[in-house]
């Protein structure tokens, strides 16, 4: 229970922290700063079923890249748990490769538990006529036919946009390789009013890290996981909240995977040169 939902939560962290059901341009696209983040991860609660007594780690998130280039991310998630009997070290490491102009996405997640590799997911998924289609070559060779989906940026930019459009509820389709990189996710995407931070106001969180982001406004976002087979008011698989900044840069998560709860606290951001388009 525990193995399968913590990957699941954290590999929709690391696609989402990056429209074709709209249409992403270049230029709407050019918003995203490539940065590198670092969140410090602590347990915030756990239920007696979820197996886990304690639970404390590191996220690396890198995110490079342009809309004429395509977008890469690197991620590593590193976790020490206590069930109570025995302590693991839990590593999960995933890149991604998207490619906005083409429809084409790419990726690889590999899983380890006290350095020893539990799973490896790799594939690559491309826009078709009737929706996605999706290639995976690992842990076996095999295609498959989805429904139409957003790719994680696509997703990201869709969320951006409607935030712009003062949009407060919306729904969406997504593919990002999670689980065994063969379903894709609905997601339903709460946005709170765009807030500017009192200068006199005493910073309880993580905004001291954020350096020059830590004066811009920001929306609060919520959004929760469905699997797409589901229907009527059936419970999402996992939530993840967070502040969202203008350029795709987040800090203050918490990552809700209904039997344990992850909070991500932001200790170091490098904003790196952004990429330009000729």
């Amino acid at each position: 229970m525990f193995r399968s939902g913590f990957a699941s939560v954290i590999l929709a962290w690391a696609c989402f922290s990056g429209v074709t059901v709209g249409g992403a341009s270049a230029a709407s696209a050019n918003i995203l700063v490539p940065h590198r983040a670092v969140y410090d991860l602590e347990l915030k609660d756990a239920s007696e079923r979820s197996g886990i007594s304690g639970m404390y780690g590191r996220m690396v998130y890198e995110f490079n890249g342009s809309a004429c280039e395509g977008y890469t991310v690197s991620f590593r998630f590193v976790t020490k748990v206590d069930t109570g009997e025995e302590v693991k070290l839990t590593d999960q490491q995933t890149t991604t490769y998207e490619d906005l102009k083409n429809g084409n996405f790419r990726f690889l997640t590999r899983s380890f538990t006290d350095e020893k590799l539990d799973k490896e997911v790799r594939g690559s998924a491309h826009e078709a006529q009737q929706g996605l289609t999706v290639d995976l070559t690992s842990p076996d060779k095999r295609k498959v036919d989805l429904a139409q989906g957003l790719f994680p940026t696509e997703h990201m930019l869709e969320v951006i946009d409607r935030a712009k459009k003062g949009e407060k509820l919306f729904e969406s389709r997504i593919f990002d390789g999670s689980d065994s990189g063969d379903k894709t996710l609905i997601t339903t995407t709460m946005v709170g009013k765009f807030q500017q931070p009192a200068k006199d106001a005493v910073d309880t969180g993580d905004a001291g890290k954020a350096g020059a982001m830590a004066a811009k406004p920001y929306w609060p976002v919520t959004i929760s996981y469905f699997n797409d087979d589901t229907s009527g008011d059936a419970l999402p698989i996992y939530r993840m909240e967070f502040k969202l900044y203008e350029n795709g840069i987040t800090r203050d998560l918490t990552m809700d995977y209904g039997d344990f709860v992850l909070t991500g606290k932001l200790a170091d951001l490098e904003v790196f040169k952004e990429g330009e388009c000729k």
